[in-house]
């Protein structure tokens, strides 16, 4: 049985255009949710139905019951609801947060040969998504995956123009899809949804939006502005870079709780050690004396506070032993320890992109969270790199009953050391397992934060980074069947440790449960 959950307006005697376009033929579909509106707790009682596309019949169709209940306080009325409208890994997760709608989506291209076509086709994803949840304008993130540096500016034409005045921060990170497409995009809305939200569009490289105290700042895209090559100088200047262009805006560097860093070639060698380790030093050093979001993290939790990220390797399908990509210093490739992952310079610098939050709301709270399972990585001893990958496992933003959960790049390790070598079904088991640990109830509580929590159900969106393209069915199957169907992007990389063959992140939505 497969599962979707489809948002209020669907619940109706017959499922219209829009829904059989989501469905697979034949395939029978059990609907979910509960949904809280004005003073009144509504549930949908679960039916089933089929629908044949051949004939264009509708079969054993039964009407979805809608049932009010008994009145709930104004707390209830606020919490979330995920309602997850997927197939295949397209789709989108819709959630209203304390007043506030968040869209998560995931466009895959289903048509199109050329670059182009397959972006305009997996643009009309998004605008779907715009037109049927009403939401024009709210897009204010997004990621897109390319099959490499060169089809970059042609990407970028074709997504300013659908956006117009809407351009979200946008980050384009050199990641081919698993599945053969030109591209995907994950993409971040938020709306009102009674609550007054103000989206300030300040550039391709900024976004922010307000509501009721809160702000959020979503940056995107920031590139190294230095003619050194070092990965050590280049990350230094990344970090610079997007703390000015946060700065310029009112916000801190200290005030990001989310990152994602993306190093082509990022396991091969840089001098006598690894590029990765001199992204960290670089980071690390950057750091120094920072006290991330020191006002909003409970008082219990007394290590050092780093923001939630994933460090990911890039790459580029050119596959010559010379690469005429424009910006390749002596066009020639480096050859990293995997030579699938050959690199010419240009695509293998470090592009950044990251989230901060700025808030007079006395009951918002940033927990960080740790695996129990797992070493803390800025605990990581010397062996593993000379100074420590500075970021927490993941980064919950609580409040008014709710837990919006970012998970960083997370994968098959316990304690400090990485398991499964060379199996792609115990690493990818192991890599949920530990995800999982992150959000559960019992380490929502460890973390001074009771009556949060939930289980990998609960996820609205998850990345999925896959080192080798032979693995990609097997990966694939395990995660579907664990997490079941939500907006799920594939992507070809290298993970920070040459030995790990797969690496996920993703964001966890729980509301508060004080039982």
């Amino acid at each position: 049985m497969k599962y979707c959950h489809f948002p209020l307006e669907h619940a109706k005697d017959e499922p219209d255009e829009d829904l059989q376009g989501c469905l697979a033929p034949d395939v029978p579909i059990e609907l979910s949710m509960n949904y809280y509106s004005g003073s009144l707790r509504v549930s949908l009682e679960l039916k089933k139905y089929e629908l044949s596309r051949s004939t264009g019949s509708k079969s054993r169709y039964e009407r979805l019951q809608v049932t009010p209940e008994n009145k709930v306080s104004g707390d209830m009325r606020n919490r979330c609801m995920i309602n997850k409208r997927s197939r295949e890994g397209i789709g989108y997760s819709v959630f209203n947060l304390n007043e506030v709608r968040h869209i998560v989506a995931t466009a895959i291209p289903r048509t199109g040969n050329t670059l182009q076509e397959q972006a305009r086709d997996a643009l009309s994803t998004i605008e779907a998504v715009i037109r049927e949840k009403s939401t024009q304008g709210a897009i204010v993130q997004q990621t897109v995956f390319m099959s490499g540096r060169e089809a970059l500016d042609e990407c970028r034409r074709v997504i300013r123009d659908f956006y117009g005045a809407h351009m979200p921060a946008t980050t384009y990170v050199a990641q081919p899809l698993c599945d053969g497409k030109l591209l995907s995009i994950e993409a971040l809305g938020i709306c009102q949804s009674t609550g007054d939200v103000e989206i300030e569009r300040h550039s391709e490289s900024l976004v922010i939006t307000r509501c009721k105290g809160v702000a959020w700042a979503y940056c995107g895209h920031i590139t190294p502005n230095t003619s050194a090559t070092s990965v050590y100088a280049r990350s230094f200047s990344a970090f610079d870079r997007m703390q000015g262009v946060l700065g310029r805006h009112g916000f801190r560097y200290d005030q990001v709780f989310r990152t994602w860093l993306y190093l082509g070639d990022i396991v091969g060698p840089e001098k006598d050690t690894q590029r990765y380790k001199e992204l960290n030093r670089a980071r690390a050093d950057f750091y120094k004396d920072m006290r991330f979001i020191a006002d909003k993290v409970p008082s219990n939790i007394n290590h050092i506070v780093y923001p939630a990220s994933t460090g990911i390797g890039t790459s580029c399908t050119h596959v010559s032993e010379v690469c005429t990509t424009q910006g390749c210093l002596q066009g020639c490739c480096s050859k990293s320890t995997d030579k699938r992952f050959k690199q010419c310079p240009a695509c293998s610098d470090i592009v950044m992109s990251c989230i901060a939050i700025s808030s007079q709301d006395k009951d918002l709270v940033l927990v960080p969270l740790e695996n129990p399972g797992q070493t803390a990585a800025f605990d990581y001893g010397a062996d593993y790199s000379p100074r420590s990958p500075k970021f927490s496992r993941a980064m919950a933003v609580t409040t008014k009953g709710y837990a919006m959960t970012f998970i960083s790049g997370t994968a098959s390790i316990t304690d400090s050391e990485s398991r499964f070598l060379d199996d792609i079904e115990g690493q990818t088991h192991q890599t949920l397992d530990n995800m999982e640990a992150l959000v559960t109830q019992e380490n929502f509580q460890r973390h001074g934060m009771p009556g949060h929590g939930g289980t990998l159900k609960d996820f609205a969106q998850v990345r999925v980074y896959i080192k080798r393209q032979e693995d990609y069915a097997k990966a694939r199957a395990i995660v579907e069947s664990r997490l079941g169907e939500l907006p799920t992007v594939y992507a070809l990389a290298d993970v920070c440790r040459p030995e790990l063959l797969v690496e996920m992140e993703g964001i966890v939505v729980t509301e508060y449960r004080p039982d």
